[in-house]
């Protein structure tokens, strides 16, 4: 009897040990959500601040950012003046070529279409 007692006892210490185990992992999982949750909210305190930091420079340098704003308008306001003035020097040299590559049409019949032809045929 004593030698089942033994096995009895190694089995039920097994299933402690089991018991032990799983709930090590349940505790590890919830270690884990507890971690990336408070991580998740310190992550939201910080990108908060920083967003507010943001958001007052850009109030105070709203002052020279219109500066530049204006700058950059008057800018591309020069460019698209130029591209119009380019198009216009330009747009009777475009239709040129179109019209002229349209209304050239080459009557020739190429050689190695004459040659297929002869060939197809049996004229020599």
């Amino acid at each position: 009897m004593n030698n089942s007692s033994g096995i009895q006892e190694l089995m039920a210490a097994e299933t402690r040990a089991s018991q032990i185990v799983a709930e090590a992992r349940i505790g590890r999982g919830e270690r884990m959500k507890q971690a990336k949750s408070d991580a998740q909210e310190l992550i939201d305190a910080y990108r908060g601040e920083k967003q507010e930091e943001f958001n007052a420079r850009v109030l105070t340098a709203g002052g020279s950012g219109g500066s530049y704003s204006a700058k950059l308008q008057a800018e591309t306001n020069q460019e698209i003046k130029m591209m119009e003035m380019q198009f216009t020097q330009n747009a009777q040299k475009a239709i040129d070529v179109l019209l002229s590559k349209c209304c050239e049409v080459d009557l020739s019949v190429p050689t190695a279409r004459v040659r297929a032809t002869q060939k197809e045929y049996g004229s020599a």
